[in-house]
């Protein structure tokens, strides 16, 4: 039987014991992105907006100490932690209060996809590159939008930090830039040659350890190179899900959004998602929806059957469907057509 976790949700806001208080600015443009249909076409307007529900659903939390970062990432990996429910939950049920019945609806999934050029693909292959063709050719065949995470460079040995080898963006991968510009794909930057600072698997990071200078040096770089190939990205994907709190600030003050993963959770805390976290939206796609086709698939059967209609970011990682028969892939996309958004509406607001 499908547990809602609408229904489980709905009691949420009152016994998180809100009072009925203006919205901050960071909830008032976040309960803009969980309304965006409704102010759009006039349904609703700003002030509808202003009730302890949707206070609750869109507060800005901080970001925990680290104990309760490390223990949200064990009850995530453990099944333990319902992202179904303390995220699209609390959402829905902010809609409910402010809609009534007229709050069902298809759930907008928000596709972002990892990683171009492949991690560590430093000797290029005409195999990978036919394989990322079948991915996209998938997707946009069944009318799915979607985001493409972007290094500039490629690094050789890339889980290893003392090595300095790295290539830049070869003319056929800049062919394939190309053609997804023209195709309407959107693009992120995936840090600079997704090298890690930290051999380490559970801190496998580009960025962590940089300081402001580094890291905005890193950035400089990278929109330097993404600029000469005629891409111009709005949204920041870091290399492993790995920033620093430090860093978000600066990651904000340069991009309208930030993204992350279940990998930023001990760095950075479990977070709703997609909502405005100072200059920037902060939007984290989290298992059951950042994973293999299947497993996506299936969550998106369960967003679809609650008739939740909330934001939702999903995560692919085209590598992981090449060398399947590519069915797991078909039938997802099959699922997030009709629903499926272009980040361009994310971004308007």
């Amino acid at each position: 039987m499908l547990r809602s976790f609408v229904t489980r949700a709905a009691g949420l806001a009152v016994a998180a014991g809100f009072a009925a208080a203006a919205l901050s600015s960071d909830e008032q443009r976040s309960a803009r992105v969980v309304f965006a249909d409704e102010l759009r076409a006039g349904r609703v307007g700003e002030g509808d907006l202003d009730r302890p529900e949707v206070a609750s659903a869109v507060a800005t939390r901080p970001v925990p100490p680290a104990p309760v970062r490390n223990l949200q990432r064990l009850a995530m990996k453990r099944g333990a932690f319902d992202v179904e429910t303390r995220n699209l939950g609390p959402f829905a049920a902010a809609r409910r209060a402010v809609l009534g019945p007229d709050a069902a609806g298809p759930p907008r999934f928000f596709v972002r996809v990892d990683e171009f050029p492949l991690a560590g693909a430093y000797d290029e292959s005409e195999r990978r590159h036919a394989e990322f063709a079948r991915f996209h050719s998938i997707l946009t065949e069944a009318d799915v939008p979607y985001l493409i995470a972007v290094s500039p460079e490629v690094a050789d040995s890339y889980l290893d930090p003392s090595a300095k080898i790295a290539r830049r963006l070869s003319d056929r991968e800049l062919e394939i830039l190309r053609q997804l510009s023209d195709e309407g794909v959107a693009f992120a930057l995936h840090g600079f040659d997704h090298r890690t600072r930290d051999r380490r698997p559970r801190r496998r990071s580009e960025l962590v350890g940089l300081g402001v200078a580094g890291l905005s040096e890193l950035l400089d770089l990278g929109l330097a190179r993404l600029g000469e190939a005629g891409i111009q990205p709005r949204v920041f994907a870091p290399p492993f899900n790995r920033f620093e709190a430090r860093q978000y600030e600066l990651l904000a003050e340069r991009f309208d959004i930030v993204c992350g993963g279940p990998e930023s959770v001990p760095l950075f805390g479990f977070h709703r998602t997609p909502l405005w976290r100072g200059e920037a939206i902060y939007m984290p796609a989290y298992p059951p929806f950042y994973g293999a086709s299947d497993a996506v698939a299936a969550a998106s059967d369960r967003a679809l059957a609650a008739r939740a209609a909330v934001p939702i970011p999903v995560v692919l990682h085209w590598a992981w469907d090449a060398g399947s028969d590519w069915s797991g892939l078909e039938r997802l996309a099959s699922k997030l057509a009709p629903h499926a958004r272009q980040w361009d509406e994310l971004l308007a607001t």
